[in-house]
């Protein structure tokens, strides 16, 4: 097992790299104490046919804390584009990437999200496709380990490059499967939103709609706007996780509360003690006080739609999705939420399961069940679509 600490080996590695069609491509990181991803161990790995005479074989370690390293070869590698940069489950690694280089690596094959399209159900995990296809077992204990300590043990090791070995044979099965059952084009549409910086972008501002709260005070709400943006702000300012500045249920107490000054804040029941003063504290009386001034008053969450008066198109919307989902292999929920189910009855159009591959396999019968142009009819046990009467 051989670890690249500098940059010059990197570079000779990504150079045989740029030769092969693809590359499998895995990252340990820490973000347990930090609001961004801490990168601890990049793990790459070539083709097993590969042509490439390397010493160390054809999969590497990369230890991105060794202050003899640039990751510029890698990213070089990433914009490549006759090379597939292959990963499991890429949303976290991207966002490691695109917040340290502002980059998405080109061109990309995500096997977690090309497993739910093939029909291993939802949001399918590494180490059931490594048993299912590459027939093998993974040893997990090293799992849950501190990767910024070094040095790694040989467990760590041995556990980061199974990561990216056995992941080669799982993307050669998908690969073909995409080909043979012609959803290359499905596989497409979703890369495409793991690659568009939307989807990495946190906007303070935008905060507090992930916050749950059963209170629609417009009042309420405007503070509880101000206390989220202020939060995500510091968190993302000074690198610390948001909980370590308040939580959520904190967050709700206080504006309810509507404290006036740290004495005020020193009776809260949820607010750390760290919160009840200095920076944090003056930031949570300033964003209660701006809340309390405001007066472009976020409206209330609308009620989840699909309700009185659209249950039973709701439902028949359910039993539809469940024979497209049986009848393509693809599970229900990457095709359309629950709640897409009761927006479609109530109305809504513009919806992912409306659009795409999923209009394809689902959106548009759903859109010809919902203005009467087709009905559902059980036969043999199963659901088929018929024309309406």
């Amino acid at each position: 097992m051989i670890t690249i600490t500098r940059t010059e080996d990197l570079a000779k590695f990504c150079e045989a790299a740029k030769a092969e069609p693809y590359v499998t491509v895995d990252t340990e990181f820490l973000r347990e104490r930090t609001y961004w991803s801490k990168l601890c161990l990049i793990q790459l790995a070539l083709p097993p046919a590969s042509t490439q005479k390397l010493t160390g074989g054809d999969a590497v370690l990369i230890d991105p804390l060794s202050p003899d390293l640039s990751l510029e070869p890698l990213y070089d590698l990433f914009r490549h584009q006759g090379t597939v940069k292959v990963f499991h489950a890429a949303r976290q690694d991207l966002e490691i990437f695109f917040h340290d280089a502002e980059l998405f690596p080109v061109p990309l094959f995500d096997t977690q999200v090309a497993a739910m399209v093939c029909g291993f159900g939802e949001q399918v995990g590494y180490e059931t496709l490594v048993r299912k296809i590459a027939r093998a077992n993974l040893d997990k204990s090293s799992r849950f380990t501190d990767w910024s300590h070094r040095p790694l043990s040989d467990a760590q090791k041995a556990y980061a490059l199974a990561d990216v070995t056995h992941l080669r044979s799982i993307y050669e099965f998908l690969s073909a499967e995409l080909k043979k059952n012609g959803r290359e084009s499905w596989l497409d549409e979703e890369v495409a939103i793991l690659k568009d910086p939307e989807t990495y972008t946190n906007r303070p501002e935008e905060a507090w709609l992930k916050v749950r709260t059963r209170t629609n005070s417009p009042r309420f709400l405007a503070i509880l706007r101000e206390l989220a943006q202020f939060r995500e702000s510091f968190a993302q300012e000074r690198d610390v996780p948001r909980s370590r500045v308040f939580k959520d249920d904190a967050m709700i107490e206080i504006a309810s509360t509507k404290p006036a000054s740290e004495a005020d804040l020193g009776r809260s029941r949820l607010l750390l003690r760290d919160a009840r003063r200095g920076d944090i504290a003056n930031g949570i009386l300033t964003a209660v006080k701006a809340g309390l001034d405001a007066r472009d008053l976020p409206q209330p969450k609308r009620e989840e739609p699909g309700r009185p008066g659209n249950a039973a198109l709701s439902d028949l919307l359910r039993v539809l999705l469940k024979a497209k989902a049986d009848a393509t292999g693809v599970a229900p929920r990457l095709i359309a939420s629950s709640s897409e189910l009761d927006a479609i009855a109530t109305g809504e159009r513009d919806l992912p399961a409306l659009k795409g591959w999923r209009a394809e396999v689902f959106g548009n019968d759903a859109m010809r069940l919902v203005s009467g142009q087709i009905a559902l009819s059980a036969e043999g046990g199963a659901v088929r679509v018929v024309p309406a009467q």
